[in-house]
């Protein structure tokens, strides 16, 4: 579905990303993660193209990310960010369908996906009605998944989408989040620092290190067989984790 070869990036003199290539197994979850700088969130961004390799290639399904095709590409891959990115002057349900609008949507097909979704993330429609300063951080996080939801994307991107939350908040938000996913069984990619949150959600894992892939594989291949000592020290650094994700 997304696959990366060889992409680079760099920010002025400071290297982002090393020559990485990556790709994204379709219809699983996979989690980015590594300590701060490692390059996670730009690789997340080279997906979506709201960066552009300095060298290398994206490709979507077969076809590569070009300023050209990249609307259109972006219709098929919603993208969550950490707590939500609402537009804060209009209300929740107009965050929630400014796509379906701008795309001329007929009114009833709106209404109908809104009410799927908020059954979807379990969010009373009442809320909708509020601006985000108005909701909880759970409340908007709801909101901005049913955002990129609304048209049914292939993929989702998700840039620690729960780091900013009370920890109680989080963990509900969690357990919904993998019955979700795991009910639409889209591509999912997860940006997190959390080795528990990528072992609870993801199906792989890509652990990075200074811009680079220090060690890909399921979350037990990581924690039984990690690649070097980077890979243990980071892992011994974390909480104790459990494999909680069926099959690995």
């Amino acid at each position: 579905m997304l696959v990366l070869t060889n992409v680079s990036k760099r920010f002025g003199s400071t290297v982002a990303l090393e020559p990485t290539s990556l790709s994204i197994a379709t219809g699983r979850t996979t989690a980015l993660i590594g300590p701060s700088g490692c390059g996670k969130t730009t690789l997340l961004r080279l997906m979506l193209g709201l960066s552009w390799p300095d060298d290398g290639e994206v490709r979507f399904d077969g076809q590569r990310l070009t300023p050209n095709n990249l609307i259109a590409v972006r219709r098929r891959l919603g993208y969550v960010i950490q707590e939500g990115g609402l537009f804060p002057h209009i209300t929740a349900r107009r965050n929630v369908t400014l796509l379906a609008d701008y795309l001329k949507w007929p009114t009833e097909r709106t209404g109908e996906r809104v009410e799927e979704l908020a059954r979807l993330v379990h969010l009373d429609t009442d809320v909708l009605s509020r601006y985000p300063t108005q909701l909880s951080g759970g409340q908007r996080q709801r909101v901005a998944l049913m955002r990129a939801l609304m048209p049914d994307p292939e993929v989702l991107l998700l840039d620690e989408p729960l780091a900013a939350l009370d920890p109680m908040i989080r963990y509900d938000l969690q357990e919904e989040l993998r019955v979700i996913f795991d009910a639409l069984g889209k591509t999912v990619v997860l940006v997190t620092h959390d080795i528990a949150e990528a072992v609870f959600f993801a199906h792989e894992i890509v652990l990075m290190r200074k811009g680079n892939i220090v060690q890909k594989g399921a979350p037990r291949d990581l924690i039984e067989r990690p690649a070097n000592a980077f890979v243990e020290q980071f892992l011994r650094a974390q909480r104790q984790v459990r494999l909680t994700q069926g099959g690995q």
